[in-house]
C-alpha cells in the first residue's frame, strides 16, 4: 500500500514538476542588429528583463530569412520583424501575431557628389534595395508620396545591404534605401539623406510571436514588454552614453559607433489600422499576397493590455 501510495503521490507530482521547468524556460527571441533591436540588447545587458520577472534569451541573426526560419520551426518565440514578414508567414500557415511596433529607421540616401537632391529628382533614375521587403515597401511609399508615378520608380535589386552601401558611395549607384545602422554610416562618409522613414510616418518594423506562445505564456511577454518600455526610456534619456554599447554589444559596425543618429523610442503601441492597411496594399500590387487577409488577423493585442497594468 505504500509503495503504490508513493508511485501515486509521484504521478501527481510529475505534471507539477514538468510545468515549473517549462515555465523556466527563457522566451527566445530573434534579434538583428538594428536599431529596432536596440531596446531589447539594452534590457538584456542591464538585467531589465529579470527586474521585470521575464527570462528572456536573445538570439542573434544576420539577417532576415535566417530569422524567419527559425521562428517558423519553433527554435525561437519570437522576433524582431516587420508586418510583410508577418503577411508572408500567416499567408503561409505560420501562426504568427505582431504585438507591437518597433523603432526603427530607413532611409533613402543619394551617392556623395551625385545628382539627385530630392527623392522627386530620383524619377527614371534606380534606387538599390532588397526586393519584396520592407526596404522596397519603405523606399516606395516615399517615393510615391514625394509624387512620383509608378512608371517613374525604378528599383534595381542589390540584395545585400553591405554591397548596397558601397555601390552608393562609389558613385555607382545615384541612390539606394539603407536600414540604419548601415545609413547612419553611409552619412558619414558623405551620402546625403533624402528621406527618412521615421521623418515619414512610415511603421512596419514589429515584434512578433507565435500564436502558440501567446496562447501560453502571456503573462512572460507582457513581463517582456514593461522591460522593454523602460530600456527604450533609459536610451531616450542618455542616448550618448550608449555609444560603445552599439559596437560592443549591439553588432553595430564602428564606423556606426560616433555616427549613428538614435531614433526617438516610444512606448510599445500596436500598429495602427492605416500602417496594416498600407503594407497590405503593396503587398497585393505586387502581387505577394496569394489570398486576402484581414489586417485583425496580423496583430495581437493581448501582451500589450496585459503589460500596460504595470506602467
Amino acid at each position: 500500500m505504500k509503495i503504490a501510495l508513493a508511485l501515486l503521490m509521484g504521478a501527481l507530482a510529475a505534471p507539477a514538476a514538468f510545468a515549473d521547468s517549462a515555465a523556466a524556460a527563457p522566451l527566445r527571441v530573434g534579434v538583428l542588429p538594428d536599431a529596432d533591436s536596440l531596446p531589447l540588447l539594452v534590457a538584456e545587458a542591464e538585467g531589465l528583463f529579470a527586474a521585470s520577472g521575464a527570462t528572456v534569451s536573445l538570439v542573434p541573426f544576420k539577417t532576415a530569412m535566417e530569422r524567419d526560419a527559425a521562428l517558423q520551426s519553433g527554435a525561437i518565440e519570437g522576433a524582431v520583424s516587420d508586418l510583410l514578414a508577418v503577411a508572408l508567414a500567416v499567408q503561409g500557415g505560420f501562426d504568427v501575431r505582431a504585438t507591437s511596433l518597433t523603432n526603427g529607421r530607413y532611409g533613402i540616401a543619394a551617392s556623395p557628389g551625385s545628382g539627385p537632391d530630392s527623392l522627386a529628382s530620383l524619377a527614371g533614375k534606380p534606387v538599390g534595395i532588397s526586393s519584396n521587403t520592407i526596404i522596397q515597401f519603405a523606399a516606395e511609399t516615399m517615393l510615391a508620396r514625394a509624387g512620383l508615378a509608378p512608371a517613374d520608380i525604378r528599383p534595381l535589386a542589390v540584395p545585400n545591404i553591405q554591397l548596397r552601401m558601397e555601390l552608393l558611395l562609389a558613385g555607382k549607384l545615384d541612390a539606394a534605401c539603407l536600414p540604419e545602422p548601415l545609413l547612419s554610416v553611409a552619412r558619414a562618409k558623405g551620402a546625403r539623406l533624402l528621406e527618412a522613414s521615421d521623418d515619414s510616418g512610415l511603421h512596419a518594423g514589429v515584434i512578433v510571436f507565435s500564436l502558440a506562445t501567446l496562447e501560453d505564456r502571456l503573462g512572460e511577454i507582457a513581463a517582456f514588454y514593461r522591460a522593454y518600455k523602460r530600456a527604450a526610456e533609459e536610451i531616450d534619456a542618455a542616448p550618448e552614453s550608449y555609444r560603445s554599447f552599439l559596437v560592443d554589444k549591439a553588432g553595430f559596425p564602428p564606423e556606426a559607433r560616433d555616427a549613428f543618429a538614435f531614433v526617438l523610442y516610444k512606448k510599445p503601441r500596436l500598429p495602427s489600422d492605416a500602417d496594416v492597411g498600407a503594407v497590405l496594399s503593396w503587398m497585393r500590387a505586387k502581387g505577394l499576397l496569394k489570398r486576402e487577409l484581414a489586417a485583425g488577423i496580423l496583430l495581437d493585442p493581448r501582451a500589450l493590455a496585459e503589460a500596460s497594468k504595470g506602467w
